[in-house]
């Protein structure tokens, strides 16, 4: 059996790459894509000459503008980075079959039985950085033989990355004119080529070689574990700042400590706990585009593209037996900016008819700003049409009226309801196996559930109104009393029917229920109101009458 062998690529500046590349034959400038975090705007990717004039990712933007006057910044697009992402992976395809993404800005890819191909590990690399270099893409690599460490090696070896995990004694904290003091100028920084050494060294630190994956991770920071900033923060100050420190650490003292997680990421770095890399299926995308000549910001514009995309993408839907139930449409505006729409149907639908309406009705948030030039329309959740297989044609014809007739039409009620609500928010009853009273029926979501056919059947007739017991102040007798208390009034029994025996779920402590076996009486008083009472015998508290429902 070969031995399994991971490569990870990085790439740290993906966001800022992905602009720059529309922008090719400009001269070089600080350049930052910028995100809003916590309510403020943060620069989130930044440009090598950026980086230069000592800018940082999670800075926020008016700092930045104070350091580099001259900064141009672009708006993020996580859609279009995810999309960049996607063609990034295609062509690492030519490595290895087996190849899948990573959070935002990375790739996994598995060279088991593949790097003898490209003349091996080393010559694999330069490969990629060759490729990289004339796509306009930074990239660090690392190659392990765990998923875990090769995501260490390709962002923390030979110093990458090591601001998240600080020793306290590291120059990289002092002020920015003590490290020019402590470290010499390399030539190559003033224009000369970088020695061909120097970068031999860099991928030796990047290539783990087999079976030394614990020697290579040990004098890592702790953040190259995949943890998060606060578990990173607790772990410096208690002195663990490598991954050789917590090797060494008693496992349960860990897990109680800082949770299962760390354990797990630790035991997936050292190859103890298998990390399986699953490569990308070619998603099925229902998708229709429109690119415009011009831009186009009016309304009736904007709905004439809808009626030229919906018809291509229905055929499309139809074509493969599906139905949408989530409708996404994307407007790229001309100063590269997004808007987005997203609609849900109550009912699979390839049907133009069906979900014009409720894009028509969500254009109020649109906002087109300096125009409008390419419309996306995506069908991003569907379901077969059919979801049951007929017994025959009767069956069928049956099945064909219902969806046509008053259902079809509540379907699109629920649908225009849920474009301005929510589908969440539009709820029905469905029945529910117990015979507690206040639990015979669940409350679900319309757009996902049917409309519930059989309902059981009670001894005793069930109030249409039904709440929380309130106390009813009456002699402590299971006699139904002639005159009791009920909200602050006093009240005269006409007619009583019951009692009905109910018994609490005695696997379950209910706070409502702690009163013990009740026994139910529907009541109607002088006064015309008719009341669910009961008495309870007592359980853990004392019996007594109460009131939980009323019929209308």
């Amino acid at each position: 059996m070969k031995q399994r062998r991971i490569l990870s690529l990085w790439f740290p500046r993906l966001g800022a790459e992905r602009w720059l590349r529309l922008e090719r034959g400009l001269p070089p400038r600080p350049f930052a894509v910028v995100g809003e975090e916590h309510n403020a705007q943060v620069l989130v990717s930044l440009s090598v000459e950026a980086e230069a004039m000592g800018l940082k990712p999670g800075q926020p933007l008016r700092d930045a503008r104070a350091m580099c006057p001259g900064l141009d910044t672009r708006l993020r697009n996580r859609d279009l980075d995810a999309a960049f992402l996607g063609v990034l992976r295609r062509w690492a395809g030519k490595f290895s079959p087996w190849v899948s993404e990573e959070a935002l800005d990375g790739l996994v890819i598995d060279l088991t039985g593949c790097a003898h191909l490209f003349g091996g590990e080393v010559a694999l690399i330069g490969e990629i950085e060759a490729d990289c270099a004339q796509l306009g893409v930074s990239v660090r690599v690392g190659v392990a033989d765990t998923v875990g460490a090769a995501w260490a090696l390709a962002r923390f070896a030979g110093g990458a990355g090591a601001d998240g995990a600080r020793t306290g004694d590291d120059i990289n904290q002092e002020a920015r004119a003590t490290r020019s003091r402590a470290a010499k100028r390399r030539h190559w920084v003033k224009g000369g080529a970088a020695p061909q050494v120097a970068v031999e060294a860099q991928r030796k630190m990047q290539i783990a070689a087999p079976g030394t994956t614990r020697s290579a991770l040990a004098l890592l920071p702790v953040a190259a574990l995949r943890l998060d900033d606060d578990t990173v923060a607790t772990l410096v100050r208690l002195g663990l700042r490598q991954i050789g420190d917590l090797a060494g650490q008693p496992r349960a003292a860990l897990a109680r400590r800082f949770g299962r997680l760390l354990v797990q990421r630790l035991d997936q770095a050292l190859g103890v706990e298998p990390e399986p890399v699953s490569p990308a299926r070619p998603a099925v995308r229902f998708a229709v585009r429109l690119t415009l000549p011009d831009p186009i910001g009016l309304s009736e514009d904007i709905v004439a593209a809808i009626d030229r995309l919906l018809g291509p993408l229905g055929e499309k839907l139809l074509r493969a037996g599906r139905g949408a139930r989530q409708v996404r449409m994307e407007c790229h505006r001309s100063d590269h900016t997004l808007q987005v729409i997203e609609v849900g149907l109550a009912r699979p639908s390839a049907s133009p008819d069906r979900i014009r309406p409720l894009l028509v009705m969500k254009l109020d948030d649109l906002d087109a700003g300096f125009g409008i030039d390419m419309v996306r329309i995506e069908a991003r959740a569907t379901e077969p049409v059919h979801t049951h297989q007929h017994r025959g044609h009767a069956d069928a014809a049956t099945d064909g009226v219902l969806r046509k007739g008053s259902g079809a039409a509540l379907d699109d009620l629920i649908g225009r309801l849920g474009a301005r609500v929510g589908l969440e928010r539009i709820t029905r009853f469905h029945p529910a196996d117990s015979h507690i009273p206040e639990k015979t029926a669940s409350i679900v979501a319309a757009a996902w559930a049917g409309p519930a056919e059989a309902w059981p059947t009670a001894g005793m007739a069930r109030p249409l109104e039904i709440w929380r017991p309130e106390i009813v102040h009456a002699e402590e007798d299971a006699h139904l009393p002639h005159r009791f208390r009920w909200r602050g009034r006093d009240l005269e029994l006409c007619a009583g029917i019951g009692p009905e025996r109910i018994a609490p779920e005695w696997w379950l402590d209910d706070p409502d229920w702690r009163t013990g076996v009740r026994d139910y009486w529907r009541v109607t008083t002088r006064t015309g109101e008719r009341l669910w009472l009961y008495f309870g015998y007592g359980g853990t508290m004392s019996p007594g009458w109460f009131c939980q429902g009323r019929f209308v």
